[in-house]
């Protein structure tokens, strides 16, 4: 099959999402598929006939994701003069001749349904969920709403828009978080009014509006759903105080236990969660959903990822792999699933 991995972007996420696009392009090739990696926003400015037959390596200088969050105005920089518009250079093009457009974006313009949407529009089938459930999970004060309205357990909390006056405040310790962030970008924790003042201020720089909620003390997990069904629970174990940017992608940084050492009723009750959360946000092929669990061993859901991390050091793949699904099937079932769709 004529396969093109779409990554890049201008998100906050974008290092990453290279990342996973470089390891997911690989595993199509080494799957038999005539596959391209292309970079939503830079596009490809060569020649596009045969382009799918070329013995091109397009991850070749795709490079590891850096400490810090990548530089976007440099990245914008790099478009020629005149181009316009999200898309780059013959992408879209690119797209329509192939067979499936295979998501690895995060963050904006990539996992909250504006690219599905688009897809969808031109009649190219995608990986992942489609773009309402996209937008409803990348909104976090939408996923909130929706927790609450089907009894999922998540923590207090409560919606602010910049320029508006609160009328409700959580206690300190409270998390302060950009609504439509993610890789823990824009998250702070707040422990008296001069952090929170800046906590805001930093989400504020992602958004015009940011959720504040109680700060969960405790253990942090993660479950991984496809086609509706939970994978092994995951816990993640940070050296510093949450699973934040580092943490997640520079290796050493935090320590993935799974299956996590915790009881089998803890264990199933989470995995029950994060399959009603699939269901109530009606999510499709493939998710991950994020926990804390307190002191008390109180679970609570935190949000919902439709486009998860497929670097080497993601949890998905690690789920997978604990019950004996490898990175490259991992790919060809979620391949196998938006071709499904489109039947």
């Amino acid at each position: 099959m004529r396969i093109v991995v779409l990554a890049g972007g201008i998100s906050t996420e974008r290092d990453v999402s290279l990342s996973s696009g470089s390891m997911i392009y690989r595993a199509m090739k080494s799957r038999g598929h005539q596959a391209v990696l292309l970079d939503v926003y830079l596009g490809y400015e060569g020649d596009c006939d045969g382009i799918f037959e070329r013995e091109t390596d397009w991850a070749a200088k795709v490079s590891a994701i850096g400490e810090q969050t990548p530089d976007l105005e440099a990245v914008k920089a790099l478009r020629k003069q005149g181009g316009k518009g999200f898309f780059g250079p013959n992408v879209l093009r690119i797209c329509e001749s192939s067979d499936c457009v295979f998501l690895a974006l995060h963050g904006a313009n990539g996992e909250d349904g504006k690219i599905q949407a688009c897809l969808e529009l031109l009649g190219i089938p995608y990986t992942g969920t489609d773009f309402v459930s996209s937008a409803m999970a990348m909104d976090k004060g939408i996923t909130k709403d929706i927790f609450r309205a089907y009894g999922i357990p998540t923590p207090e909390g409560t919606r602010l828009r910049r320029g508006e006056t609160e009328s409700t405040r959580i206690p300190f310790p409270c998390v302060v978080k950009a609504s439509c962030g993610g890789s823990s970008v824009g998250v702070s924790i707040a422990r008296n009014e001069r952090e929170y003042e800046a906590a805001k201020e930093e989400g504020f720089r992602y958004g015009g509006e940011v959720i504040i909620e109680r700060y969960i003390k405790g253990r942090e997990f993660s479950v991984g759903v496809i086609g509706g069904k939970a994978l092994p629970v995951i816990e993640m174990v940070p050296e510093t105080e949450f699973y934040d940017y580092r943490a997640k992608y520079q290796a050493g940084s935090a320590r993935e236990i799974c299956p996590a050492e915790i009881s089998e009723e803890q264990t199933l009750a989470m995995q029950e969660i994060a399959e009603q959360v699939f269901r109530a946000l009606r999510l499709q092929s493939y998710a991950r959903m994020d926990f804390m669990m307190s002191a008390q061993g109180e679970i609570f859901c935190l949000e919902a990822n439709t486009l998860p991390g497929m670097t080497a050091t993601s949890l998905l793949p690690q789920e997978a792999a604990a019950v004996g699904i490898g990175f490259e099937e991992l790919c060809q079932r979620i391949l196998d699933h938006a071709m499904r769709q489109t039947l």
